[in-house]
């Protein structure tokens, strides 16, 4: 983790120096006509010397909306796997350790999750039913493990090997959508990109958070 945020820095701070040190000429009058004349016979996405022009705001969505999904479904994996193995176990340490992931862990996603939704393009109701899975699934992963309780055997060859797909499936997908989709799409972004100190300020809490939650999961 260590080595993949620092090869995001680098790589964030190179491409900034990089742009600011390279300009771009202005895109001559035939080609803004021409990509005029292509935006009124309905394409949606032409690009004019280096820019993305669009006639509505579809393509970006789809790929926010369809983010916003995966990101949703990773976590909700994450809290029932969470909840279903907090009851079902009789360990106390194993216990101890999956209510620290529910005291912070959950909280933090909880926090990146309602950003995101709040930035895509839904209504009231929408927001309110992605919402509502992320608070449901943890209880209801709790009670599938109830259910469980007397019949389910941690430590057997089934339960491990379900466990560990089941774990493993929703790590990946999450490790995927935060450094692809969430902290490559927020340094690469015009704001970031301007500003180096920013870049290297951002990148302090990104490592201290990073740090902290190692810590936390050492101890947990």
């Amino acid at each position: 983790m260590l080595s993949t945020l620092v090869t995001l820095m680098v790589d964030s701070v190179a491409t900034s120096i990089y742009t600011s040190r390279v300009d771009r000429p202005p895109p001559t009058d035939d080609v803004v006509a021409a990509a005029e004349g292509d935006r009124e016979a309905g394409n949606d996405f032409v690009e004019v010397g280096g820019a993305d022009l669009e006639s509505n705001g579809e393509v970006n969505g789809t790929i926010s909306l369809m983010f916003l999904h995966v990101l949703e479904l990773g976590i909700v994996l994450h809290s029932a796997l969470i909840g279903l193995s907090l009851e079902a176990s009789n360990n106390t340490c194993t216990i101890k350790g999956l209510v620290a992931a529910l005291c912070f862990h959950q909280m933090f996603e909880g926090m990146g999750l309602g950003g995101c939704i709040l930035q895509a393009d839904y209504n009231f109701a929408k927001r309110m039913i992605m919402a509502f899975f992320f608070a449901t699934t943890t209880p209801f992963g709790i009670l599938v493990g109830l259910g469980l309780s007397k019949t389910y055997k941690e430590n057997s060859p089934t339960a491990l090997i379900i466990s560990g797909l089941l774990n493993a499936s929703t790590a990946w997908l999450l490790i995927y959508m935060a450094l692809v989709d969430l902290l490559a799409g927020d340094f690469m972004g015009p704001k970031m990109q301007g500003s180096i100190s920013l870049q290297l300020k951002s990148f302090v809490v990104v490592l201290l958070g990073a740090g902290g939650m190692s810590l936390m999961a050492k101890w947990a």
